[in-house]
């Protein structure tokens, strides 16, 4: 897609040398002899580098000619670093103040420079370590509704939404790597899944598991088909930097559009993931209870916040292609409209519910695995927790149409726990 000149990687010692006479690096950093760089990139695919001096500091992230977390056997497209800008300008214009902001974007080399997020941490890890975060729910409700309407056909005008919907439709190899890695390859035998030691009939129980299969490829028809607004893509807590006060999301090379329950499901998922694990992760009983009681809250929060305001916007912006207020509203009619708002709502709801069993699937069987369990030293643990997170994400996947509201979905996150 983009034409490109000398690419080449950096690491910290170059990084100086190549940006050191770029203003936007310059003005707010100061002469590049004063800069002080580390590697700091944990990710499956890319390079990333803070750079900070006596003046300020910033984020250097650099697409990477394959893909990290297997090596240069695999080889992707540079073209993810131009996406991942396009979208995070969307985004932050969806939900202003929710992005990091973008200082540059080079994409011959294939780099973006933003702002750097301190003292943020990264979500995953701070709650793995036990802090608190009790704004995240309400932040990431607010981001999910606001993002995820703002960028469907309920409220942009057609033309813009054609031209975006074209554009990020050329974003295919990464949405090739979810529509593998995602929804096939964990349930069945393919050469970049892994394990724990230990959870070998549960892996053969899941390649069997007719049930789980066809709701599996329901939900990827569901990913494939279904364009309904920009999704981030990968929404998950690592993808997130917290404090106790501000959220940010990062890291939107995946962005396509898809459906909504998508990236609801997937950050669903991962605070379902968190409570699970988080005995592993305190051994003092009482902190770890405070821990789950958290963890569902935020769950809770998330869902009823994306809720509340996507019905606000709905009611206030419903301006697209799919508005319809001529139907309803201009023929005095507004108990319609609100009866085509709960539908959608139900429809999320099951998406998201579906997404999120399968997302736990592929984090536990699939490439890529997540922190609350690789760092659990004990591999009997590990696994146990992992077949119970299994059966918690098989239920969700197979029984989403069922099962109605974020509260009961939280009492079998507690009833599965006590087995």
């Amino acid at each position: 897609m983009l034409e490109r000149i000398s690419y080449r990687p950096l690491d910290c010692e170059s990084l100086p040398l190549r940006l050191g006479e770029r203003a936007e690096l310059l003005n707010p950093l100061g002469p590049a002899t004063g800069w002080r760089v580390r590697e700091v990139g944990d990710g499956n695919l890319n390079l990333v580098f803070i750079v900070e001096s006596d003046k300020g500091s910033l984020v250097v992230k650099q697409a990477l000619p394959y893909a990290r977390v297997v090596g240069e056997s695999w080889p992707m497209s540079l073209d993810r670093a131009f996406f991942e800008h396009e979208a995070l300008k969307r985004l932050g214009a969806r939900d202003p103040g929710r992005v990091p902001d973008l200082k540059l974007f080079d994409p011959a080399q294939a780099l973006l420079v933003m702002e750097h997020l301190t003292p943020h941490k990264v979500a995953r890890r701070a709650l793995i370590e036990g802090e608190e975060l009790p704004r995240l729910g309400e932040h990431l409700g607010l981001y999910l509704a606001r993002t995820l309407f703002r960028g469907s056909d309920w409220s942009m005008p057609t033309a813009a939404r054609k031209a975006d919907l074209a554009l990020f439709s050329g974003n295919v190899e990464l949405a090739g790597i979810t529509e593998e890695l995602v929804f096939s390859d964990p349930f069945k035998d393919a050469p970049l899944n892994r394990h724990t030691p230990g959870l070998e009939a549960t892996v053969q129980a899941v390649r069997a598991d007719r049930a789980l299969k066809i709701a599996t490829q329901e939900m990827k028809a569901r990913f494939a088909t279904c364009a309904q607004t920009l999704l981030h893509g990968d929404l998950h807590t690592g993808s997130v930097m917290a404090t106790a006060d501000d959220t940010r999301v990062i890291d939107a090379e995946f962005a396509l559009y898809g459906p909504m329950g998508f990236d609801v499901g997937v950050l669903l998922a991962h605070l379902w993931m968190a409570f699970f694990t988080r005995k592993a992760h305190r051994p003092d009983a009482r902190a770890a209870a405070r821990a789950g009681d958290q963890l569902l809250a935020t769950a809770e929060t998330c869902w009823r916040v994306f809720a509340v305001e996507f019905s606000r916007l709905w009611r206030t912006e419903r301006a697209g292609i799919l508005g319809g207020r001529d139907l309803f509203e201009d023929q005095g009619d507004a108990v319609g409209s609100e009866a085509v708002l709960a539908r959608h709502l139900d429809t999320v709801w099951r998406d998201a519910l579906g997404f999120a069993g399968i997302e736990i699937h592929r984090r536990i069987l699939g490439l890529a695995h997540v922190a609350e369990f690789e760092t659990i030293a004990d591999l009997g643990l590990r696994a146990t927790l992992e077949h119970t997170a299994l059966g918690f994400g098989r239920h969700l996947a197979v029984n989403r149409r069922d099962v109605n509201t974020v509260d009961a979905v939280n009492r079998i996150a507690r009833g599965m726990e006590g087995r």
